[in-house]
């Protein structure tokens, strides 16, 4: 676009500093969460059930480039199954209802451990712990009195430690995916590991009362690394067998199992957004500027979506509606709307 000055975008995103961004993402959650729980505390328990919390964690590793930012390290991408070159984000989101509203809570950046002595920088299992201890202290700050935290991520975050910090510390229970070459002792004292347990014959499978075709089978089991943990294996048509592994809690598979789907709004909300705005592209030239831009990004996806439920409410699923986002945007002409100075 004649007369566009390319480095504008890169200017105004580094204009303020990287707190700054991430206190305008933190306020945004805030502002919306606080009187959305004050709202609903008052209804009913069948109301309060449809509008449950379900805290999510998840990181994602970003092409970029520009070697000179200090967070442009060798990562694993669990997406393309392969160490990458790019910056590993950590995102902390929470998810209300079946996907009614998923708003982005916290955001952080890991820096690669420094080249030679030095102690190594924060990894991304405490940058999980201290993202929401300092989220649910900012909320209780604000008089919130939230039930114990429903966490969900995937076996990344299957951590010991983390597990038994959200049961310690706030009474929460953490739900992660199972691997393969975890070993148990179940109830009866057979030791198996858990692939017998995906492809086990002997299970006396229960339907799920809330979604036709899909059937589970609930363990206690003990594990020389976690301890006492519940074991809910998911058999659904057309998918492959999968585990979730938690610590001892009351809740019942189904329960579980519902609040592992409420996952996957996270990862389409995420995938979408980094379509529309090209964050793979992103070319500014210092950590500042990069910051605002996925911190932008966050915010961005919080309106786009919430203004387009509110607009198709009662018309389309929230499944349609993402289809229809990443459809029309396609045909954007991005050069008119002046989106290419951005990448």
């Amino acid at each position: 676009m004649r007369g566009w000055d390319k480095q504008w975008p890169s200017r105004i995103l580094g204009a303020l500093p990287k707190r700054s961004w991430l206190k305008r993402l933190r306020r945004l959650a805030l502002e919306v969460l606080a009187p959305l729980w004050r709202h609903v505390a008052s209804k009913s328990p069948a109301t309060q059930s449809r509008w449950q919390w379900t805290w999510v964690w998840d990181d994602a590793v970003f092409h970029t480039y520009g070697e000179q930012l200090g967070w442009v390290g060798r990562w694993w991408s669990g997406q393309h199954k392969r160490v990458l070159s790019g910056i590993d984000g950590l995102l902390l989101l929470v998810v209300i209802g079946d996907g009614r509203l998923v708003v982005p809570v916290d955001f952080a950046m890991r820096r690669p451990d420094p080249v030679g002595p030095g102690a190594p920088c924060r990894d991304k299992l405490r940058w999980a712990r201290v993202m929401l201890d300092e989220r649910m202290a900012a909320l209780r700050r604000h008089g919130l009195e939230l039930p114990a935290p429903i966490m969900v991520a995937d076996s990344w975050f299957s951590d010991s430690k983390l597990m038994q910090h959200v049961g310690d510390t706030h009474q929460g229970t953490l739900l992660v995916e199972g691997k393969q070459s975890y070993i148990f002792t179940l109830a009866n004292g057979h030791k198996v590991k858990g692939h017998d347990l995906i492809e086990g014959k002997m299970w006396r499978w229960r339907q799920s009362p809330w979604e036709p075709g899909v059937y589970y089978v609930r363990l206690r089991a003990t594990s020389p690394t976690y301890g006492q943990v519940i074991i809910v294996i998911v058999d659904e048509p057309g998918q492959d067998r999968f585990s979730l592994l938690c610590l001892e809690t009351t809740l019942s598979a189904p329960q579980l199992i519902r609040r592992w789907r409420r996952r996957t709004w996270m990862e389409f909300v995420f995938r979408t957004l980094k379509h529309l705005l090209g964050t793979e592209a992103c070319q500014v030239h210092s950590e500042d500027a990069y910051d605002g831009h996925l911190v932008l990004r966050l915010m961005g996806s919080f309106v786009l979506f919430y203004t387009s439920r509110v607009i198709c409410k009662g018309c389309l699923t929230m499944e349609a509606i993402i289809l229809s986002l990443k459809h029309y945007w396609r045909l954007v002409d991005l050069e008119a709307l002046g989106l290419q100075a951005l990448s």
